[in-house]
Order: C-alpha cells, then structure tokens, then sequence
C-alpha cells in the first residue's frame, strides 16, 4: 500500500489544482503543489510522517511567498481606489437636455452616462451644450453648478468655423 502512496499524493495534487480553477483565494494550487512534492517524496521512499511534513512545509512556504509577491499588485485599504459613481463629485459633465419644470432638472452626460441633473443652488437654469460640474450624487440624480474652472482643449465660438 505504501508503495502506491505516491499515486494518491499525485492524484489529490491534481484535484487540488483543478479546484483552483473554481475559486477566488488562490491557495488551493499551492496546496496542489504540496501534495505534488508530497508524492515525489512518497516515490522517492520518505515515509508517512515525512511525506506530511513536506506536503505542509511547501504549502505554506509557496503560500507566504505568493502574498508577499502579489502584494504590490493588490489594492491596499489607504490608498482610493473610487470607482463609478463614487468618482462622480468635481467631475464635469455637458448638458443635453435644458432645465425644465419646477426643480430646473436638466438632463446631464458625465463619462458618456446621461445623469437627471438638479441645480445645486436650487435657483440656477441651464442651457443645452452648458458645461457643469458635478457637486453630490443622491441615487440616481446628480447636482451640479456651472463649471467655474477652465476646461483645457474647448475651443469658444467665435474660433470654430
């Protein structure tokens, strides 16, 4: 029996590897590693006590030397990673469609998303092609105020044509 004890280490390693493919942590292809040099070991005649040891000692080793590895390429917690609309606030946008009704809600396209826009102050209009810029996000309307600084690359009127 132990003479085929290799076979078993070799076909966990495989499964365990396999495994990796349908999970998210990354540690199972180690530990399929493990298991492979687990069954190198039993080929080579350690006994079962050994075998273990190995198969726990390459686990880990590789285990730790992959989150120190891949540590610069995962997001640390200090640093803002804001995506979507998190990243919405001091951006601008262009207005499509005018202010209309009560609220002056203005339909407003910020990163090729169209946004129902509401003015910050309450009291201001906009006008279509008007350049605004995003102050707060509440579900899915923005508010926004005209755009007070300069946009780099936008040409006035009377140098077009």
């Amino acid at each position: 029996m132990e003479s085929y004890l290799w076979i078993m280490w070799a076909a966990a390693g495989v499964l365990l590897i396999i495994a990796e493919i349908f999970t998210l942590g990354f540690v199972l292809f180690w530990f399929g590693i493990g298991a492979m040099a687990a069954a190198l070991a039993a080929y080579l005649g350690l006994g079962l006590v050994g075998q273990f040891i190995v198969f726990a000692g390459v686990s880990i080793l590789f285990t730790i030397l992959s989150r120190t590895i891949f540590d610069d390429y995962y997001p640390h917690n200090d640093e803002d990673h804001s995506t979507g609309i998190e990243n919405l606030p001091g951006r601008v946008g262009t207005v499509t469609t005018e202010s209309k009704g009560a609220l002056n809600a203005a339909r407003v396209k910020v990163f090729g998303s169209s946004w129902k826009a509401f003015p910050a102050d309450e009291v201001s209009t906009f006008d279509e092609g008007e350049k605004v810029e995003v102050v707060r996000v509440e579900g899915s309307s923005i508010w926004v105020k005209k755009a007070s600084k300069e946009l780099p690359g936008w040409r006035d009127e009377e140098e077009v044509g």
